[in-house]
């Protein structure tokens, strides 16, 4: 894949898709001001040159019962790399990363059921070669998302025309899928802009089925489809893993703070030796020294924090990166082997 920041155009496309995922080709074209030739054009290069990727993204409840654990891990002197290789097999590696700071490697595991953590974290993790020493905290209570985080490139006018188009917010309480609308979720996971008849084609059920609950879906939050692409690319090029210690009663003020803050990409609160975790983007070192004097230096509740810079990621939302010239990406390894548990929706 190519590196550094994409030209205007394509970052415009970047910023139109971030607010609308699912828009169509001439809806697009009409907001940007250019053809839908043009648009397509665009759209496939920076899905070939740059693994561009809309993904559906739903609760945490979607597909078990268990939520994330945030885990850090000091590895044996070299042995970073090929830890944080093999923690990508794990069918529950939702985001794996090489990191520098509070430790070697940073990772969030899903568990399928919350009966598999102790398994997960006590046996299996540890077992991989390099590993010195994990500590794992448990996500409480997500407050922000990939789904959230915006370039700011966009009129007020073009974001209302795109507006109209955005999908249902997460939903508050957990829901209980059907089986179709967990065949049809699995869909959009890898592709959130798939058509109701490219779904009715692959699901082998009619047109009206896959429309149907393909906007039941949209509709209630419960797939909210999100553009995933390296923040290098468009322009971020630093980003940083924050944990924080809160005073007691502080941890939601702060969580709150945090995600309204422009540099947010995700933040969820924990249960461990922090209180909110905080991934978050940056242009240049600048920006994170004024991030850490001024926006949190205002966040009276946090009594300490620590800083772990993402050196390289191996796995964003269970799909390993895709390298240059090898098609669509977003298929999960897991995905590609026969027999392995499939990846949640």
């Amino acid at each position: 894949m190519q590196s550094g920041p994409l030209e205007p155009g394509d970052l415009d496309l970047v910023a139109a898709l971030q607010i609308a995922p699912r828009a169509g080709v001439r809806l697009l074209a009409d907001v940007l001001g250019v053809s839908p030739a043009t648009v397509s054009k665009r759209l496939a290069r920076l899905r070939e040159r740059h693994a561009l990727r809309i993904v559906g993204q739903g609760p945490w409840s979607l597909g078990s019962d268990a939520t994330p654990y945030h885990v850090w891990i000091a590895t044996r002197p070299g042995w970073s790399d090929a830890v944080a290789e093999a923690i990508t097999e794990l069918d529950e590696a939702q985001f794996v990363a090489v990191t520098a700071g509070r430790a070697d490697v940073y990772c969030i595991l899903h568990p399928f059921h919350r009966s598999d953590g102790a398994a997960l974290l006590g046996t299996r993790l540890p077992a991989i070669d390099g590993i010195v020493r994990t500590r794992a905290e448990l996500g409480l209570r997500r407050y922000f998302s990939g789904s959230g985080w915006r370039l700011r490139r966009l009129d007020a006018e073009q974001e209302a025309q795109l507006a109209e188009h955005r999908q249902g917010p997460l939903p508050k309480a957990a829901e209980v899928l059907g089986p179709d609308e967990v065949r049809v979720a699995g869909v959009l996971r890898h592709d959130g802009r798939s058509s109701t008849a490219e779904i009715a084609r692959q699901l082998g059920m009619s047109a009206s089925t896959a429309y149907r609950v393909t906007q039941s879906l949209l509709s209630r939050g419960l797939v909210q489809p999100r553009v995933e692409i390296e923040p290098a690319v468009l322009g971020y090029p630093l980003e940083v893993v924050l944990s924080t210690s809160t005073a007691p009663g502080s941890m939601e003020d702060v969580a709150r703070a945090l995600s309204d803050l422009p540099s947010a990409r995700y933040v969820t609160t924990v249960a461990g030796t922090s209180s909110v975790i905080h991934q978050a983007l940056f242009r240049h070192e600048d920006d994170l020294a004024d991030f850490l004097s001024q926006d949190l230096g205002r966040q009276r509740g946090v009594t300490t924090f620590e800083i772990s810079v993402v050196l390289r990621v191996l796995t964003r939302y269970w799909s390993k990166p895709a390298e240059p010239g090898a098609g669509r990406a977003g298929v999960s390894p897991a995905a590609r082997r026969p027999g392995r548990r499939p990846r949640r929706p």
